[in-house]
């Protein structure tokens, strides 16, 4: 009797089923790359970011000099956090003369005195760069000239402007009227042109000055007969 109950038992009983391996996982679909630009297309250019801007400046300074040079005034601003003041070249002295004496911000230094050239507009920007050893401000005072004219020279409001003021005439040819030696002071007084004018040709800076008072060449790249060939109108201290 056991021995039948035990076989309808292992009958009844299904064996277990060996484990099943593990499936690989299904690969994902490949991203479609995009469609290649037509022929002859260019790709978009990248967005510039855009640079720093002028902020409006107001001061009892500025308001100050609006009352006493109106016709002179052209705009107060501040960049990238320099006060800087435009003003017409016709009474450059006397608003210096104010900037210096006024008791709201008296600048007595003139720090440094330089130029930009903008040879498209056929201009100069002079810049003078102003400070207050009372309030210990600096402040920026900008005008422009033509090619052709001079502007006063500010010697008599500050005489550190006459060196400066040498420095400009030598490396930009700007000219300063009533300044009591207007020579160069970097280059040698028979250097043709002024190496700051974005007109200068700076394959020829000491090319023929080398030449001349050396007797060598000056191992610039192109020298002056080359250079004639490409500019007929260069000239040299010889011509």
């Amino acid at each position: 009797m056991a021995e039948e109950e035990q076989k309808d038992k292992q009958q009844t009983e299904k064996p277990a089923e060996p484990p099943k391996p593990p499936q690989a996982a299904e690969p994902k679909a490949a991203t479609p790359k995009p469609p290649p630009p037509p022929p002859g297309a260019k790709p978009a250019a990248p967005s510039k970011p855009k640079g720093p801007a002028q902020e409006p400046w107001s001061s009892p300074l500025v308001d100050a000099i609006k009352e006493r040079f109106g016709d002179q005034f052209v705009k107060a601003y501040s960049f990238i956090g320099q006060n800087q003041i435009e003003v017409k070249k016709d009474r450059i002295v006397e608003i210096m003369a104010f900037l210096r004496d006024n008791d709201i911000v008296p600048f007595n230094y003139l720090a440094d005195e330089t130029a930009v050239h903008w040879p498209k507009e056929e201009q100069f920007e002079i810049v003078y760069i102003l400070y207050s050893f009372t309030k210990n401000e600096h402040v920026r005072v900008k005008t422009r000239i033509k090619e052709w004219e001079e502007i006063e020279s500010v010697v008599q409001v500050w005489t550190t402007a006459d060196w400066l003021e040498r420095e400009v005439y030598d490396m930009f040819g700007v000219r300063y009227a009533n300044h009591p030696d207007l020579t160069r002071i970097l280059l040698p007084e028979d250097w043709v042109g002024h190496p700051l004018r974005k007109d200068y040709d700076i394959r020829l800076q000491d090319v023929e000055w080398v030449r001349k008072h050396l007797g060598i060449d000056s191992g610039q790249k192109y020298y002056v007969g080359e250079a004639r060939d490409e500019t007929t109108d260069y000239i040299t201290p010889s011509d």
